[in-house]
Formats: structure tokens, sequence, C-alpha cells
């Protein structure tokens, strides 16, 4: 059985640690924590991991993050993964930042990362993990606010979440989205 796990985010260095790279933070904790790592292939940064029986395809799309979509396409082509079994992690400023979701589909909620997946897609049905990353800015400061890092007093909290997005990934794997939501989505 196979999975893609799709962490979004922007690629250098000056996005590194950032609120709206979370997804890449995940995806590089998942890959650390079973022992594999990223190269350098089309359109992402590219892992493959074995857990339980199941493979893992991960991957940081290059394209920055409004063209999340190709490279998603290009790999479930590739590999020939079926939308079901797609996991895309994303930062969300409509969640509290102790807050993590997981979701069969739904709205692109105004984020260039979803929407361009689902255009690329055609479809707003596939799986997301969602991660609060809170909206704590001034007013006009969106932009600023999500490409900002995270505060020292958000660090431990972000440090746990991760942790669970790692167990998230692995239930979503091994239990299916129907049980995942049951057990995370509290």
């Amino acid at each position: 059985m196979k999975y893609l796990i799709v962490g979004l985010g922007n690629i250098g260095a000056e996005y590194d640690a950032t609120r709206h790279n979370i997804g890449f933070d995940v995806a590089d904790a998942f890959v650390i924590k079973h022992g594999g790592n990223f190269q350098q292939d089309r359109l992402a940064f590219v892992a493959n991991v074995k857990w339980k029986g199941k493979q893992f395809i991960v991957i940081k799309p290059t394209t920055y993050m409004n063209l999340s979509g190709k490279a998603l396409k290009y790999w479930m082509d590739k590999e020939k993964i079926t939308i079901e079994n797609v996991l895309v992690i994303v930062d969300d400023l409509a969640l509290p930042i102790e807050a993590l979701r997981l979701r069969p589909g739904g709205s692109d909620a105004g984020h260039n990362g979803l929407r361009d997946i689902q255009a690329t897609l055609g479809t707003n049905q596939y799986p997301r993990l969602r991660f609060g990353i809170g909206n704590n800015f001034p007013k006009g400061r969106q932009v600023d606010f999500v490409l900002g890092k995270w505060t020292s007093q958000e660090f431990p909290v972000i440090r746990e979440k991760i942790l669970k997005s790692i167990d998230i990934i692995e239930s979503f794997a091994t239990q299916g989205m129907a049980q995942t939501m049951n057990t995370f989505n509290k």
C-alpha cells in the first residue's frame, strides 16, 4: 500500500521555520523518525519511507506554495497513488495554534496552496491535515504573520503538534481516515 504525504511550504532559507512552512517541518520530522532522507527530484524534494508494510512517498514541493498542485499531481501519477491515499499537510490561520484537524476534503479557505491543488486535481475532495497557526496579528499584517517565524512561547506547542502530526500520518495509513479523525479530531 502506497501513500503520498505532501508537506506544503516554500523553498529557500528565508522561509525556514516560518508558520507557512509547517508542512515541510512535519514532512521532515516524519522522514527523520522513519530513517529516510530527502533527495531533490522532479518538482520536489522526495523521500521514500517504509513502515509497517506501507510505503510512503513524502514530498516537499519545490514549486513554491502557489503551484503546489503541479508537484502533487506529478508524484501522484508517477507513483500511481489514489487520491484517498494522499495526505496534504498545510498551515491554517482559521485554527488556533493548539489545534490539528484531519479532513477528507473541503474548501481551500483562501489558502493558495490548497487552491492550486484543487484546481489541478479538479476536486476539493482530498485528505488534508490542517495545522493551526492561530491568527494573532494586527489588521492588514496577515502576510507578515504567516511568513513570520514561531515565537519562543509557541515552540513547545509546535514541537508537540509536530509529533502528534506524525502519529496522525501513521494512523491515517494503518487505521484509515474515519478512525483517525475519531481519535485525533478532539
